[in-house]
């Protein structure tokens, strides 16, 4: 019990004290943890567990979007194209039930979260 409630501290000061680069890495790997998790479970044929971890994904690139900088630039328009296309792919994913699509989809969320991984290395590297 002591130990359930010291990962919740953890957690919750991880958040807390992170900066926003370090926040949308953590949203990113939260994406690819449940992106992974539903595909299991639409592989498993488990519609409720389906369905309630690509939301999760959903809710994620829906938060990064609306966070994105629409002034930023041309990079800016085009990373949201790539949010709004997993995020229409998710909707059609959890519609079908479609474990193949998910197959195609999983390497688009995880180049997403490489490429801001190593924008952040980029970053810190140069400070």
């Amino acid at each position: 019990m002591y130990g359930n409630n010291a990962l919740n501290v953890y957690k919750n000061n991880s958040v807390n004290y992170a900066s926003k680069e370090q926040l949308l890495l953590m949203l990113l790997d939260g994406a690819v943890k449940f992106a992974k998790i539903a595909k299991q479970a639409l592989e498993d044929k488990n519609v409720i567990e389906s369905h309630k971890n690509l939301v999760k994904v959903q809710d994620i690139f829906t938060e990064l979007m609306i966070s994105l900088d629409q002034n930023a630039g041309d990079w800016a328009k085009q990373i949201y194209a790539v949010y709004d296309f997993i995020k229409t792919r998710l909707f059609e994913i959890n519609l079908k039930k479609d474990s193949d699509m998910m197959d195609e989809l999983m390497p688009v969320i995880e180049s997403v979260r490489d490429t801001w991984y190593e924008a952040y290395e980029i970053s810190r590297r140069s400070r």
